[in-house]
């Protein structure tokens, strides 16, 4: 078992047995260029009619392109449809490379950040202010009021089709 952090409704694990690193870390630089776009999100027509992370992105669909690079997949759901999913994802209780964390200023999942558990307290996510990718540690998001409020955490049980 490897160190654990508290944070939240949460715990970050800081590695999953051994078997990986930091996912930043390995994500092909295309990944460091995607634009922030809000009008960008699952099920939106822009990204029916273009669906390249090249054309921008907002948190939802560079979360789950990353997931994708990995081999998941994820639904193309919105931050309240993911929490309520039990089709495609789990609850976690401990967060585990990989997982989707949705914070927000309040309890509730609607409208709420998703950005991807990355390890060793490493959280990657896509936001307006930056306007391109960044990863964060946990203090970050509890720094920001807007972020301050970890709802928790998801984890894609279905992989993509070889």
């Amino acid at each position: 078992m490897t160190d654990l952090t508290e944070h939240g409704s949460i715990r970050l694990r800081a590695g999953h047995d051994g078997e990986m690193g930091p996912i930043h870390t390995s994500l092909p630089a295309e990944f460091w260029t995607f634009p922030y776009d809000r009008s960008r999100f699952p099920g939106a027509a822009a990204v029916a009619a273009q669906p390249s992370l090249t054309a921008g992105a907002n948190r939802q669909l560079f979360a789950y392109e990353v997931l994708r690079h990995f081999g998941l997949a994820p639904p193309a759901l919105r931050s309240a449809g993911l929490w309520s999913d039990t089709k495609a994802t789990v609850h976690g209780p401990v967060a585990q490379h990989l997982d989707l964390l949705l914070s927000n200023a309040t309890a509730s999942a609607y409208g709420a950040h998703v950005a991807v558990c990355a390890g060793d307290d490493a959280i990657l996510h896509l936001r307006a202010e930056a306007g391109h990718p960044t990863v964060w540690g946990p203090a970050d998001f509890t720094a920001r009021e807007r972020y301050s409020v970890r709802r928790g955490a998801k984890r894609v049980v279905q992989c993509q089709s070889i």
